[in-house]
């Protein structure tokens, strides 16, 4: 089976969900005998334009960008579904609602099964300005119209798609990645003032949607706890709100803004966290928590439906999103019940592991493939939510 992958930054993945989302999948699907091409962005890949790599069999191709801000997508997606329209492919995939606005070319143009994966409805996300939002709308329309196969990596998102397109859509979820060795003398975490245990962790991008801003205000209404709170995550076309984040926790020795992290540095800083906490607005299926819970970290995180899906009413705590006081109250409780926190992260960890793998996304989603081409499809095992 021969597959275009259009809508990630690139291969190896750096940040971004979608990135390691596609690290996950494709090149288990190459293992398998497929072969696979992803279009990625020369600004992300910071390769020249059309120059081909390789990473783990997968031919990323690198496609041209303009550099700016909220539009890079859309050029190099325009790119990708020109380029994968002139090859014979079985499947052309498009990653995310944006890139999805391009589904009409190879659709029209080719003989090709289109298949879209939705991560979430990007065009709520506060850091698109009024015209990509627009786009972004379009290209779930264009999405809904032209895809022959629709994935979602929440029930929620299912539920969407049938209630506004009355369009089915395949629920898939995301699964966590594996974070790397890590130092067990805790000697970065040291150098940031940390002690294992004994810090709450935020990891993510910092944006609007993810609410970076009221978790900081909610851990300087914390009384005498003790605990740091961590902010690991880079930047998303949002630089002025990082600024904001950081005159919001001026004043405060306690919050400790880390960065973007990778590697044996990142999973040092998660494995010695005492809580995982992730306050969003808006999410698809969090990669995020899916490895922090994999890792066996507690989570205090907003009841939104995709945390509700993950982490129900024992695996975790969840408090009113948007709300500063019922933020402050789960936190405070967290911090003072440690023990049933313990249960929680424990019994999340055995979840994680038992629903959410990369190996049956890759399954299921080659089962899509072969039920569109219609080919015979592998023995498939059922997903609990």
């Amino acid at each position: 089976m021969k597959i275009a992958v259009i809508g990630a930054k690139g291969l190896p993945p750096r940040q971004g969900g979608i990135e390691h989302y596609c690290a996950g999948v494709y090149p288990r699907m190459v293992a398998q005998g497929h072969e696979v091409d992803l279009f990625g962005r020369s600004s992300y890949t910071e390769s020249p334009a059309f120059h081909r790599d390789d990473f783990q069999g997968v031919r990323t191709i690198s496609m041209p960008s303009l550099g700016m801000r909220g539009m890079d997508a859309f050029v190099s997606s325009a790119m990708g579904a020109l380029m994968s329209s002139r090859k014979h492919y079985d499947i052309i995939h498009f990653h995310a609602l944006g890139p999805s606005l391009f589904t009409c070319l190879p659709k029209l143009a080719t003989r090709s099964k289109i298949v879209v994966t939705c991560q979430g409805l990007d065009w709520q996300r506060a850091k698109w300005g009024k015209l990509p939002s627009r786009l972004i709308r379009l290209g779930e329309q264009a999405a809904a119209k032209y895809a022959d196969g629709l994935v979602v990596v929440s029930d929620e998102l299912r539920q969407y798609f049938q209630r506004t397109y009355s369009r089915d859509a395949m629920y898939i979820p995301n699964a966590p990645g594996t974070y790397a060795a890590s130092d067990s003398s805790f000697a970065f975490g040291k150098s940031l003032g940390l002690e294992q245990g004994k810090y709450m962790i935020y990891l993510g991008r910092l944006v609007p949607e993810k609410c970076p801003d009221l978790l900081i205000q909610a851990f300087r209404k914390l009384k005498n706890t003790g605990w740091k709170l961590v902010l690991v995550g880079g930047t998303s076309d949002t630089n002025g709100f990082t600024s904001e984040l950081q005159a919001l926790a001026q004043g405060s020795p306690d919050i400790v803004f880390a960065g973007e992290l990778q590697g044996a540095r990142l999973a040092e800083i998660v494995r010695g966290a005492g809580l995982f906490t992730l306050p969003s607005n808006l999410e698809g299926l969090p990669l995020a928590m899916l490895e922090g819970m994999q890792e066996g970290l507690p989570v205090v995180a907003s009841n939104i439906a995709p945390h509700r899906q993950l982490i129900g009413d024992d695996r975790g705590l969840l408090f009113q999103a948007g709300d500063i006081d019922s933020c402050v109250a789960a936190l405070t409780w967290a911090v003072d019940h440690p023990l049933e926190m313990r249960v929680m992260g424990d019994r999340g960890q055995h979840h994680v592991k038992s629903y959410y793998t990369w190996d049956q996304i890759t399954r299921d989603n080659l089962n899509l493939y072969n039920s569109l081409l219609g080919s015979p499809v592998s023995q498939k095992v059922a997903i609990s939510a």
